[in-house]
């Protein structure tokens, strides 16, 4: 019962990563998108759902059993992605400048080497390692809503690879293929080794 709930708020916290990202297709302005990305972010801490790069960076702190609760948030977040690409895609805001534009954006990371898209998996999980663990350690509104907004806006605009955004963007761009599931397992382990540092380094001085 306990891994069918982990699944299921896995699946939400999926769909709302997706909600953010289709935000960010539907803006003109890519601050302004980045920025609305984050409700994504700020909805998946505030109800507290299974998202994989909330939970990665946890792992040095956890027992064994903790990888089986990542498995299962990595398959649902995988679901919820795909579940609201497909909802999207039978709307009229699918419209063609949003085909053109995450086409474009798909491309450009299957193209991409797979040592910099590891680079580029790693830098945004040390972003959202920062956001979660601000909001859940810090008190005060502003500073736990800064904490999402600004981290998420930074990966976007600085281009690093967020693995369950892209599961999203694959599925609207409709890019499934052996390479793009290489490309999430490289996202993967490049997220999870980033959200790990900051972990690592305060169990190893023993901060936290």
């Amino acid at each position: 019962m306990e891994q069918a709930r982990q699944f299921v708020s896995a699946v939400l916290a999926g769909f709302m990563i997706g909600m953010g990202a289709t935000a960010f297709l539907s803006l003109e302005n890519k601050v302004l998108g980045a920025c609305m990305f984050g409700v994504g972010l700020f909805t998946v801490v505030v109800f507290q759902l299974q998202l994989f790069t909330g939970k990665i960076g946890y792992l040095p702190f956890q027992k064994k059993q903790y990888l089986i609760e990542l498995i299962i948030t990595w398959m649902g977040n995988f679901c919820g992605t795909f579940l609201i690409a497909k909802c999207v895609q039978n709307t009229r805001i699918f419209t063609q400048d949003m085909v053109e534009k995450v086409a474009s954006m798909t491309e450009t990371k299957l193209n991409d080497p797979f040592f910099s898209i590891f680079i580029l998996s790693v830098f945004c999980g040390i972003l959202m390692f920062i956001a979660v663990d601000t909001f859940r350690e810090q008190q005060g509104a502003a500073i736990k809503v800064i904490a999402i907004f600004i981290p998420v806006m930074v990966f976007i605009l600085s281009g690093f690879e967020h693995v369950v955004a892209n599961m999203y963007y694959f599925s609207m761009a409709q890019k499934w293929s052996f390479h793009t599931v290489v490309l999430l397992i490289i996202m993967t382990l490049g997220n999870s080794i980033g959200a790990m540092l900051l972990p690592l380094y305060q169990k190893g001085f023993h901060i936290k």
